[in-house]
This record gives structure tokens, C-alpha cells and sequence, in this order.
């Protein structure tokens, strides 16, 4: 008995050695941060502070070619959190709609459930975004979307639905694709106006917001909310939470995994009061980013506090451009752009729309103060961490990822060879190397251009402003035939080929009979 004791024992102390040299993961993705917002990546044209960003870059390597799925957030979740590119999915275009069902597949290998395989503790706290399996009847939908009285009030049947709903459990959420708990508002300038905490609202609303939350990019939709609801308040609670998520972990045996999609600097810019003006930009979002970058920097004192940080892989990105409609061109005309070198922002198949920041601090792996200038893409971040726990994943998983593990060791050779991000439209812009290829053509060309595509030189033409498509007409025809095999081999990652979910949207657009002939492929 005492032999069989002490087997136990000696299999639970080696487990316990294996977790503890597996290392903590914390994703900060904040929402709508430019790449020429962060300082440290556009020292020249940046007049924003924003110095915790700034400290982690010092501390780790910044990326300069990094890129996201799309140029809007719901499809670069997808693709962060999946390593898939997010066009094999029903979301050839948009975002997933308010009430939206879940975009990720309830069998799908994530970032959270890999890491619960290999013994983590994992947690999602802030901005989800990618649907719920809303307990709403179908017959009573409209009383989720409609306006409110005249008096500015639901009506009694909305109160009694809303009270029935927000009442029950929300299936088909975080806690259902791999993380142990959630806590954020969804979207946070959508209903339902409240936290979210695992599976639950925090309360029952039961008022719609006020038409005076609806201004000066605020919320964007009355819907449900808390009585009483405040918008301010969001980002400190989310950076409580995290805070208090990393302090647990000290009392828990297991590594964790910790994603924090944050809800700033996309709006609602409600500023609280000790950051407004603090930019001197007199813009609400420049301020917000102050106070984004403020966050980040006491998310990473309470890792430092913890006494884990030296064993922890830190990634910050955002999921996408800065959103122009906030002020872009009144920053420009006071030094600050927020795109840096890069043309178009947030939605734009252009490199502002999803060139991002991405930065990677992993100590003991990661030298201070580097810089790398290889392609990456959010996709990859699971087939690192894939790498990292020596782990093989499914042929129908991370279709599109791989590992970049070979960088943050220092080694300067590509580790993908092309990539995919797309315009908010769903129009597709590949990298192959140094080169661009957009399916469409440039709104800002001449009206007698036959073009219909666009390709552009980046190692030489990082603006974007000289198509070449029409002086390399082989190189164009040799581009589009890898991004037809990049969709019907359903992977750009080496592997087994896989299906996409749908039939994938061609650019430009087919004709009828060529569209047939891709239904048989997807």
C-alpha cells in the first residue's frame, strides 16, 4: 500500500513539474488601435503616448509586417482564436450581426481548448463578438430589436420577454469553446447593455438606453440595458477582473491562459474623466488610447506582482485599423496618423485596414528590443502555442497557422511564404512575399483603367500607391491561381486538404457559369 502511496505521489509531483515549466499565456487584443497608434511603431508621425505598449515592445520583439484576418473584429477573433481564416466560414463579409448565432463550430480546436488539453486554467474577459446561441423565440425577436415608446420606455410584453430571456443561461459562448470562464459585455456599443459573466447577464435589463448614449460615437443601438447603465465603467471592471484573474493564478497549481480582447479604442469613446484631454489632440479616441495603453500597463504590473511574468508569453496585437469615422483626417492635421506609412484604416483591404501592432514579450526565448520584419498573421498564434506545449494538432485545425517560434528565437527566415486578410467587403488582398495582389480594382484609378485587380510592391511601395498589375500581368495570373489553390485545398498550412463550411466567395466577382463550377469544390 505504501509502495502504491508513493507511486501516486511521485506521478502527481511530476505533473506538477511539467505544469510548472509550461508557460502562462496572456493575449491583450485591443479593438481599433492603428498600427501608427502605437508610438514605438511610428516614433515620427505618432503623437500619441503611449509608453506601457511602448515598455513591452522594449521588453520583447515588435513585429512589423503582422497582419489580421480582416479589417474589421469579428473575423480576426475568428481567425486569432482558430488559426483559420475566417472567409471559410458563413462570414465572407461583416461581422457577426447583433444576436448573431456562434461563428466558431462547436467541435473547432481553439487557442483556450488547447491549452485546457495540456492542463491550463483558461479565461476570456472583455469583448467576445463572435455570437451566442441567444435563447430568443424567433416569434419574439423583434422585441429585442424594435424602439422604444414614446415615453422612451419598453412596453410591458418587452419587459416580460426580456425578463424571460436574460433570465436563462446563454448557451454557445466562450465557456463553450474552450475557456473556463468569461466575463465582458459582448459588444459593448450593442445590447444587451450589461456584463456577461460565464453564461449569464449580471442583472436583468430591462430599460432601453438612452437616446443620450447614442451620440458622439457612443452606443449604436437602444436594445435592452441595465437600469441606470454606464459605459465609462466597462474598461476599469475588465482590467479588475483581469487583474484579479492573475492574482488567483498565484494560488492555483496550473499554468493559465488568459485572453483579454479589450473593448477600447473602438467606441464606445466613453473617456473616463482623469484621461480626458490628456492627449492633447482634443479627440475623444486619442484619449481613449492613453487610457487603453494605461490598462495594459496595470494588467502587466499585476503579472509582474504575481512573481509569474518571467514565465509568462505575452502577446499584444489589435484586430484591426483605426476606425477613420472617429477623427482620423483632424489627427493627421495635428501630426498624429494613426495608419503610420500605411494607406486606408479600419475595413480597407489595404494595409491600414489590418497591418497591426504585435508584440511578443517571452522571456528566457524572446531577446529585449528586437525587431522583426517577417510576415505573421494573427492565425499563427495557435500553432505556436502548439510548438510551445510539443503538441500535434488535428488536420482539420489551424488550417491557415504557423508557428513563429523560429522568430522569437532570433532565426530571420520566413515562416509563412503568403497570407491572406481581407477588406470588411470580404474582397481579398494576398501577400506572396514582398508582394500584394487585391481583387479589385482602385477606386482611386482613372475611370478608363481596364484593370480589375490590384499589385503592389510593399518592400518598395509600402503606401500602396503604384499598381502594377497591368506591367506584370504573369505575376498577377500566377497569384491567382495560388489564391484558388489556397481555397479549394480548404488550408494554406501543410496538411491533409479540408473543406471550407460554405461555397468561398470568388473576387472579382465570377460569371454564373463559373460560380456552378466552384460549388462542387467550395
Amino acid at each position: 500500500m505504501n509502495k502504491i502511496i508513493l507511486a501516486i505521489l511521485l506521478v502527481l509531483n511530476v505533473n506538477a513539474l511539467h505544469a510548472a515549466h509550461k508557460p502562462n499565456v496572456l493575449i491583450i487584443l485591443a479593438d481599433d488601435l492603428g498600427y501608427g497608434d502605437v508610438q514605438c511603431n511610428n516614433p515620427a508621425r505618432g503623437k500619441i503616448k503611449t509608453p506601457n505598449i511602448d515598455n513591452l515592445a522594449a521588453q520583447g520583439m515588435r513585429f512589423t509586417d503582422a497582419h489580421s484576418s480582416s479589417g474589421v473584429c469579428s473575423p480576426s477573433r475568428y481567425a486569432l482564436l482558430t488559426g483559420r481564416y475566417h472567409w471559410r466560414t458563413r462570414l465572407q463579409s461583416g461581422i457577426v450581426g447583433m444576436w448573431g448565432e456562434p461563428l466558431i463550430a462547436p467541435n473547432r480546436v481553439t487557442i483556450a481548448s488547447l491549452a485546457k488539453q495540456h492542463g491550463y486554467r483558461t479565461g476570456a474577459i472583455g469583448k467576445w463578438h463572435l455570437g451566442w446561441d441567444w435563447p430568443i423565440p424567433v416569434a419574439t425577436a423583434p422585441m429585442f430589436k424594435g424602439k422604444p415608446m414614446e415615453d422612451g420606455k419598453p412596453s410591458d410584453a418587452q419587459r416580460d420577454i426580456w425578463q424571460q430571456v436574460f433570465s436563462k443561461t446563454i448557451p454557445g459562448g466562450p465557456t463553450t469553446r474552450g475557456f473556463d470562464s468569461y466575463f465582458g459585455t459582448d459588444v459593448p456599443n450593442w445590447p444587451p447593455y450589461c456584463f456577461i459573466d460565464d453564461n449569464r447577464t449580471v442583472g436583468i435589463p430591462s430599460e432601453f438606453l438612452p437616446l443620450s448614449m447614442l451620440k458622439n460615437h457612443q452606443a449604436s443601438n437602444q436594445g435592452p440595458a441595465l437600469k441606470d447603465w454606464k459605459l465609462e465603467p466597462i474598461l476599469p471592471a475588465l482590467e479588475g477582473r483581469a487583474v484579479k484573474f492573475i492574482s488567483d493564478a498565484t494560488t492555483k497549481p496550473e499554468p493559465f491562459l488568459l485572453y483579454m480582447p479589450l473593448t477600447t479604442p473602438h467606441t464606445p469613446l466613453a473617456v473616463n474623466a482623469q484621461w480626458k484631454g490628456k492627449s492633447g489632440l482634443d479627440n475623444a479616441c486619442a484619449d481613449l488610447i492613453m487610457e487603453t495603453d494605461a490598462t495594459v500597463g496595470l494588467v502587466l504590473k499585476a503579472l509582474e506582482q504575481s512573481g509569474k511574468a518571467n514565465n509568462t508569453l505575452v502577446i499584444f496585437t489589435s484586430d484591426n485599423g483605426f476606425a477613420s469615422y472617429v477623427g482620423a483626417k483632424d489627427l493627421e492635421q495635428r501630426g498624429h496618423f494613426p495608419s503610420g506609412p500605411l494607406r486606408g484604416y479600419k475595413t480597407d483591404v489595404y494595409e491600414g485596414g489590418h497591418r497591426i501592432p504585435f508584440i511578443v514579450r517571452y522571456p528566457k526565448v524572446v531577446k529585449p528590443g528586437t525587431v522583426c520584419n517577417q510576415l505573421v498573421h494573427h492565425a499563427d498564434v495557435i500553432a505556436t502555442l502548439a510548438e510551445i506545449l510539443n503538441a500535434k494538432l488535428p488536420a482539420n485545425s489551424a488550417e491557415d497557422s504557423f508557428s513563429f517560434m523560429p522568430l522569437l528565437k532570433g532565426v530571420d527566415k520566413p515562416v509563412r511564404e503568403n497570407s491572406v486578410s481581407c477588406a470588411a467587403s470580404g474582397i481579398p488582398g494576398l501577400r506572396q512575399g514582398d508582394w500584394k495582389l487585391i481583387l479589385a480594382p482602385d477606386p482611386k484609378q482613372n475611370k478608363d483603367s481596364k484593370l480589375d485587380v490590384q499589385l503592389y510592391n510593399l518592400a518598395e511601395d509600402i503606401g500602396e500607391t503604384k499598381n502594377l498589375a497591368g506591367e506584370q500581368p504573369e505575376r498577377v495570373a500566377q497569384m491567382k491561381l495560388l489564391m484558388e489553390k489556397l481555397i479549394t485545398d480548404g488550408r494554406s498550412s501543410n496538411g491533409t486538404k479540408q473543406k471550407n463550411d460554405v461555397v468561398v466567395t470568388r473576387y472579382p466577382k465570377p460569371t454564373t457559369a463559373l460560380n456552378k463550377k466552384n460549388k462542387a469544390t467550395k
